[in-house]
C-alpha cells in the first residue's frame, strides 16, 4: 500500500478527477490502479475563490516495488505506514491482584476503562454523576429552570465536560504511536459518522456523543468492566513503607472501601473538592497556567463569508472556524479557544452562586451563532500562593459573574463596541445571544482583573485585520469563561505515568494537567491504560 500526501484538487473537482490525480502523480495506468481510499482531506482556504482540497491517499497499486523506486525523490509518495493499535504484550497480573479502578468517565476515563477492559483486567470504574441520559435532563432543566444540581451538570457526569462541546476530535499533539487512530475506530465503532476518519477537522456534536457514550459503557461492561455511577470518591488510601507511599483503596462518599494497587484519577478539570483531597493527602501538586476571558457571538454567517467567501456554505466545507491570536501591547496573549460553528453558549457552572460559560453544537452545526472564548493567558504568577490559588482565583471571577448577572444563574453580557469603548450595555443589537437561561446585559469591566479587560479591548479591534468584519459593534460577549484547562497539574513521572510521590496513583487526561480536549484526553487514556497494565504484570 503507497501514501501519496499533498494532493491538491479544486474544491468542486468531479469525483473521476481524484482517481486520475492519482494515476497522474504515481505516473501509472488505470489497470495498475486495485484500490484507494481516503486518509485525510483538507482544505486551504486562502485564496477564497480558488479553495482547494488537499488530500492523503492510500493506494493499492501493482508493482508497488517498482513506482516506489521510480518516485524515490518524491516526498509525499512513501509506503503507508502501519496505524492499527497493538496493544502492550504484558504478562497477567499475579493471583489475587485487586482490580483497576478507574476515577471519572470522561474521554480519558472511558479510554482508561476501555482499553484495560479489553486486555482483560476487569476495571471498576467510578463516576460521581449520573448516566448520560439522566444527566441530559438535570443539564437541561437548569438551562431552562435555574435548577442546579452541583453533581449532574456540563461538568460532572457519564462523558465528562465534552459530551456538552461541539465534539472537536483533532488535536495538535505528538502522536507517533497512532493512538489517535485507535480513538477514531473506536468511536465510529459506537456510532460516529464514517467521515471523522478522514476529514481534517472531525467533530460529532453532543446529541450524537450521547449514544456513543452509552455504546461505549455497554461495550466495558460486556468486556468484564464494572461501572459505578452516583459514586463519589471522597478519599484516596495510602499505606508508606520505608518511604514509599502506595495507593491501596478508596473511600466512596458512602464510607465503603474499594481496595486497589492501581488507581487511575481522570477526573476532569473541574472536580476541586477532589484536588483538595489529593492536596490534602500529600499528593504532589503544582499550579499551572490557564486562561480567562469571555464567549463571542457573531453571526455565522459573517463567519463564513469571511472565511470562505464566494464559497460560503458549501457543503463540504460546512460552517466556518477560526483561530486567532493578538499579543497584547501589555504583554498578555489573547487568543480564541474551542470555536463553535453554529452553535450555542451554554451555562457550565458546577458550584451555586457562579457563573461559567462554554461553547456547544450539534453534528449539523446550524444554529445562527458562531462562538468561541476569547481568552487572556494567565500564570501562577498572577494568582500566588498555594499550589490550588488558581482554584480561588477562578471561584472569585465566577462569583463576580453570578453577581453581574443577576444572582439567578443569568450570565452577564455586554456587545462588543459598548465593551471597547467602556460603557455599559443596555439593549441586544442584531446578534441575538444564545446563553440560557438568559443574558443579562451590564458592563464586563470589573468581570475580570484589569490587565485581562485591557488586553481583550485592544484584541477585539486588532482582530478585525485577522477576519474582516470581527470588531462587530453588536456582537455578543458573555462572561465569564474560566475552565479552559485545569489550574492544576498532578505531577507523574514520565516513564511509568505514576504520581511523582505516591506509587500506584496514575494521574490522567485534563484534570491532571495532561490533555486539553477529547481527543488529546482520550488517547492520554490509552496511554495511561497502558501504564497500568505494565504496572500490574510488573513482578
Amino acid at each position: 500500500m503507497l501514501r501519496i500526501n499533498e494532493l491538491k484538487l479544486p474544491l468542486n473537482h468531479p469525483e473521476p478527477a481524484l482517481r486520475e490525480a492519482i494515476l497522474a502523480r504515481l505516473g501509472i495506468q488505470d489497470a495498475d490502479l486495485v484500490d484507494f481510499s481516503v486518509y485525510k482531506r483538507s482544505y486551504d482556504a486562502r485564496k477564497k475563490a480558488a479553495i482547494v482540497l488537499i488530500y492523503s491517499i492510500d493506494a493499492e497499486v501493482r508493482g508497488e516495488a517498482a513506482v516506489l523506486a521510480r518516485l524515490k525523490h518524491d516526498q509525499h509518495v512513501m509506503p503507508s505506514p502501519d496505524v492499527e493499535y497493538k496493544f502492550v504484550q504484558v504478562g497477567k497480573p499475579a493471583p489475587g491482584t485487586p482490580r483497576p479502578v478507574v476515577v471519572g468517565t470522561g474521554p480519558c476515563g472511558l479510554f482508561v476503562a476501555l482499553v484495560l477492559a479489553q486486555m482483560g483486567l476487569n476495571p471498576i470504574i467510578l463516576e460521581r454523576g449520573k448516566i448520560v441520559r439522566e444527566r441530559t435532563v438535570d443539564t437541561f432543566g437548569f438551562w431552562r429552570k435555574r435548577k442546579l444540581n452541583t453533581e449532574s451538570n456540563v461538568q460532572f457526569g457519564e462523558g465528562g465536560a465534552g459530551t456538552f462541546s461541539d465534539g472537536k476530535l483533532y488535536s495538535q499533539i505528538k502522536d507517533s504511536n497512532h493512538h489517535g487512530r485507535k480513538v477514531l475506530t473506536e468511536f465510529v465503532r459506537f456510532g460516529a459518522p464514517e467521515e471523522i476518519m478522514y476529514v481534517s477537522k472531525p467533530h460529532i456534536g453532543t446529541f450524537r456523543l450521547v449514544k456513543m457514550v452509552e455504546q461505549m459503557r455497554a461495550e466495558i461492561i460486556r468486556l468484564g468492566g464494572e461501572i459505578r455511577f452516583e459514586t463519589r470518591v471522597d478519599d484516596v488510601l495510602v499505606e508508606e513503607s520505608g518511604g514509599v507511599r502506595q495507593v491501596v483503596g478508596v473511600r466512596l462518599a458512602s464510607g465503603e472501601e474499594i481496595a486497589t494497587r492501581h488507581l487511575t484519577m481522570a477526573i476532569g478539570h473541574s472536580a476541586r473538592d477532589t484536588f483538595q483531597m489529593l492536596y490534602d493527602r500529600g499528593v504532589y501538586i503544582e499550579a499551572k497556567p490557564f486562561s480567562i476571558g469571555f464567549r463571542v457571538e457573531h453571526p455565522q454567517s459573517l463567519i463564513d463569508v469571511c472565511r470562505f467567501g464566494p464559497n460560503a456554505g458549501n457543503k463540504l466545507l460546512g460552517a466556518a472556524d477560526y483561530k486567532i491570536v493578538h499579543h497584547a501591547s501589555n504583554g498578555r496573549s489573547v487568543y480564541s479557544f474551542c470555536m463553535c460553528p453554529g452553535g450555542t453558549v451554554v451555562a457550565a457552572s458546577s458550584e451555586e452562586g457562579r457563573v461559567v460559560t462554554n461553547g456547544m453544537s450539534q453534528y449539523s452545526r446550524a444554529e445562527r451563532n458562531a462562538n468561541s472564548a476569547i481568552v487572556v493567558g494567565i500564570t501562577p504568577d498572577d494568582y500566588p500562593g498555594h499550589p490550588l490559588a488558581g482554584i480561588d482565583f477562578q471561584r472569585e471571577l465566577e462569583s463576580r459573574a453570578f453577581v453581574l448577572g443577576g444572582g439567578t444563574y443569568d450570565a452577564p453580557g455586554q456587545l462588543m463596541g459598548d465593551f471597547v469603548k467602556g460603557r455599559p450595555s443596555t439593549e441586544f443589537g442584531s446578534v441575538t445571544p444564545s446563553f440560557r437561561p438568559a443574558v443579562h446585559l451590564t458592563d464586563l469591566a470589573t468581570s475580570l482583573p484589569d490587565y485581562a479587560i485591557t488586553a481583550l479591548r485592544e484584541a477585539f479591534v486588532a482582530f478585525d485585520k485577522q477576519i474582516k468584519g470581527y470588531y462587530k459593534e453588536d456582537a455578543v460577549l458573555t462572561g465569564v469563561e474560566t475552565r479552559t484547562s485545569s489550574p492544576i497539574r498532578i505531577k507523574r513521572n514520565n516513564d511509568d505515568l505514576q504520581s511523582l510521590n505516591t506509587r500506584g496513583l496514575f494521574p490522567a487526561g485534563e484534570g491532571a494537567g495532561y490533555a486539553g480536549g477529547i481527543m488529546s484526553a482520550a488517547v492520554d487514556g490509552i496511554r495511561v491504560a497502558e501504564a497500568v497494565a505494565r504496572a500490574m504484570a510488573a513482578k
